[in-house]
Formats: C-alpha cells, sequence, structure tokens
C-alpha cells in the first residue's frame, strides 16, 4: 500500500486545528500545513473542492476529510502506514 500524502488546512488561531497540530506532532507525521490566511491558493483550493472554508481540513491524496475528531480518529487508526518526520 502506498503511504498517503497528507496535507493539513488549518489557521493558527483556530482551537480544533491546534490540536489536530498536537495530535500530527504526538505521532511524528509528516504533514505539509497550508494556512489559509496567509495562502490564498490555499484557501480558494478548500472552497473550490468543499464548498467551505472550514479548517481544519486534512486532505489525505487530495481527499478533503472534516471535523478535528474524524481527523484525529483517522490519523491513530492509520499511524503505522503514514510518513513520519524526519
Amino acid at each position: 500500500m502506498k503511504t498517503p500524502k497528507l496535507d493539513l488546512y488549518y489557521f493558527p488561531s483556530c482551537p480544533f486545528c491546534y490540536i489536530v497540530l498536537q495530535k500530527i506532532e504526538e505521532l511524528n507525521l509528516l504533514v505539509t500545513l497550508k494556512n489559509i490566511q496567509e495562502d490564498a491558493n490555499a484557501r480558494d483550493k478548500l472552497y473550490k473542492d468543499t464548498g467551505r472554508y472550514t479548517v481544519p481540513c486534512l486532505y489525505i491524496n487530495d481527499d478533503p476529510m472534516h471535523e478535528s475528531r474524524d481527523i484525529m480518529d483517522w490519523m491513530d487508526k492509520n499511524k503505522t502506514n503514514l510518513d513520519k518526520a524526519k
């Protein structure tokens, strides 16, 4: 099974994003971060793909997943198959 590419769309002051970022750090996962407050292209992509600007949104191989609890549960269930940060 190929390791999925993970991109987290977030913004720093979002408390739900913060807990997802803590989980990423706890599991030492390799995730590309996309701050939608600083990156207009990321913000536009999020809206184009989902019809909303709601964060956190984890893209798993370009398939968006919302809801912090769902994201953290998915990471916990798949942690052995995910790339680790250096």
